[in-house]
């Protein structure tokens, strides 16, 4: 009995272990470094770096000698005599075996291709592609992951917000509605406040919906399971300080810089290696050999197993050339259909250096629009705290009605919500801007 009780809470223990859960703390660089780590299509942009370098060292294995080995069997069921009535030495006996065993090993070495030569040249074009890859979805996740991190900010703080507004709001109708219950203002007074309470309680329940679900946006960007713990350190005041950079407006990056001018760039020069590819098939391929193998027969298979059976040793060598002489005009539409595509690989990038020119102008002037609104919506905020706090000292007085003291109010609560707005809006231009000139930290 005592030996099951100690297995019990063993499995007790285990099973805790197993189902516990774990708390992680960030900062919104603390979260961004941890996602470049530990998000999983960063992981497959890594393994796929990773496979290409295998691609590559399988396009120059082809040119590499290749070896080849290989065992024939032939049994001749039914032959056209029977050959255990033949002589020992009868040539027939060798032409019709009851049993035949050829094993043999071939070399092979490729002497010249013109397909494998633009392979090779191809070799680094194709290793880039996949990095070029993994650094667009690096700043691509970067990007995600500042979004994600501020949206789910905004609306933690957003609760803290509408918890304290929803206090003094509880304050004031409690008070209104002991002056009301002592007949010295109207029912409409306690309506008004009963209408904003209700209205506010149903945005908090809506906000901590909203905050549950940004998290679990963010976890998965993170890379960490949905049933974890996730802590948010910094705070929108302390990250918009941070990311009012005026360097970074000033800042002159080439657009040959840009990830996605990279990427149009090097489709160029592989649409170009596609297009010699097509006309190294014009060319002939030389193939080395070399060809040994030992031919076995006897009337017993079990022979072949026996000192005394006899083996027959040849060897072969010799180059093999293969020369291409009319395709009906294939050949031809390839490489045609090739230089069209590198064309058109051309025109990509010249559209690509235009586009991306407009998008830094774009985007170091909504930057810039995104800091001047936060300094307005800051100045306005301010403004609508001092009138909600003049009015309920109106109110309070009797000198406003419950009307201006709502108005006073939605104001105050929609100038909050503006602010905090506004300082996503730096942060997430800022993280936009950097994206576009590839700037890894700033």
């Amino acid at each position: 009995m005592k030996n099951k009780l100690i297995l019990f809470f063993c499995l007790l223990i285990s099973i805790h272990g197993f189902s516990q859960e774990n708390t992680f703390s960030f900062s919104l660089q603390d979260a961004v470094n941890y996602a470049l780590e530990h998000n999983r299509t960063i992981s497959n942009a890594d393994l796929n770096i990773l496979a290409a370098k295998q691609t590559v060292w399988e396009t120059t294995a082809n040119g590499l000698p290749q070896i080849n080995g290989a065992i024939d069997y032939q049994n001749n069921i039914k032959t056209p005599f029977n050959t255990d009535d033949l002589a020992p030495n009868d040539p027939f006996r060798f032409l019709f075996p009851k049993h035949s065993l050829i094993p043999s090993l071939s070399l092979s070495q490729l002497i010249f291709d013109g397909g494998y030569i633009v392979g090779l040249q191809s070799n680094k074009v194709f290793l880039t592609i996949s990095e070029l890859a993994k650094d667009k979805t690096n700043n691509d996740i970067e990007t995600a992951v500042v979004s994600a991190y501020n949206n789910a900010l905004l609306t933690k703080e957003s609760i803290e917000i509408m918890k304290n507004n929803i206090a003094v709001l509880e304050e004031n109708l409690n008070e209104t509605t002991k002056i009301f219950e002592n007949g010295l203002t109207e029912e409409e007074d306690v309506e008004q406040l009963q209408l904003t309470l209700s209205n506010l309680e149903i945005n908090l329940k809506n906000l901590e919906s909203l905050y549950d679900i940004s998290k679990g946006y963010l976890k998965l960007l993170l890379g960490i399971d949905l049933q974890n713990t996730i802590n948010l350190t910094d705070t929108l005041e302390a990250l918009v300080n941070e990311n009012i950079s005026l360097e970074l407006l000033n800042s002159d990056h080439s657009v040959f810089n840009n990830i996605d001018y990279k990427i149009a760039e090097n489709d160029v020069v592989s649409k170009n290696l596609q297009y010699k590819l097509e006309k190294s098939k014009l060319l002939p391929t030389i193939t080395g050999f070399v060809n040994a193998n030992y031919l076995g027969y006897s009337d017993r298979f079990s022979n072949y197993f026996k000192k005394e059976q006899e083996w027959l040793f040849t060897t072969v060598g010799g180059v093999s050339l293969n020369i291409p002489v009319f395709t009906s005009f294939k050949g031809k539409a390839q490489r045609q259909k090739a230089k069209i595509e590198w064309n058109i690989a051309e025109n990509n990038l010249k559209e690509t250096e235009q586009k991306l020119a407009l998008d830094f102008k774009t985007s170091k002037s909504e930057y810039t629009l995104a800091i001047d609104t936060y300094g307005n919506k800051k100045k306005n905020l301010t403004l609508a705290e001092k009138i909600e706090t003049k009015n309920n000292i109106k109110y309070k007085e009797g000198i406003a009605s419950s009307f201006d003291l709502r108005q006073a109010q939605t104001q105050l609560y929609t100038s909050q919500q503006e602010y905090l707005q506004a300082i996503i809006d730096v942060i997430n231009k800022k993280a936009e801007l950097k994206n576009l000139l590839n700037i890894q930290k700033q």
